[in-house]
């Protein structure tokens, strides 16, 4: 018998986020891009690609539209897109990167690839 399409969402949802905060093992997965403002990155933590992920072979792109204060901090992360198993990942790694100082607030929007390692 097979779930809802609603329910199973849920139930992805929440197997992802139990998993990734009990510290499962990761593996780092660089991103793809920037766009949108010219503001430079001056230190950036990468993704862990998770071991849910690798065992199902999850791939896929996360793209994520993030707001960072003028001090260089990012101060909102909006998910745009990808699979609840990858977005965790990616958000958790941008809250950490750090940008040049602006007068303003400026947005942009990152992607990343996910792929599992390669043995």
């Amino acid at each position: 018998m097979s779930l809802p399409i609603a329910r199973r969402r849920v139930v992805i949802s929440l197997l992802s986020v139990l998993l990734l905060t009990a510290g499962i093992g990761t593996f780092a997965v660089p991103p793809v891009h920037a766009q949108d403002s010219d503001r430079k990155v001056k230190s950036k933590v990468n993704p862990e690609y998770p071991e849910i992920a690798r065992k199902m072979a999850l791939t896929g792109v996360v793209r994520l539209q993030i707001v960072v204060a003028p001090n260089g901090t990012v101060k909102d992360t909006k998910v745009i897109g990808g699979h609840p198993i990858l977005v965790n990942a990616a958000v958790d790694a941008v809250k950490k990167w750090r940008f040049e100082s602006a007068p303003e607030e400026t947005t942009k929007t990152l992607e990343f690839k996910f792929e599992p390692p390669s043995s």
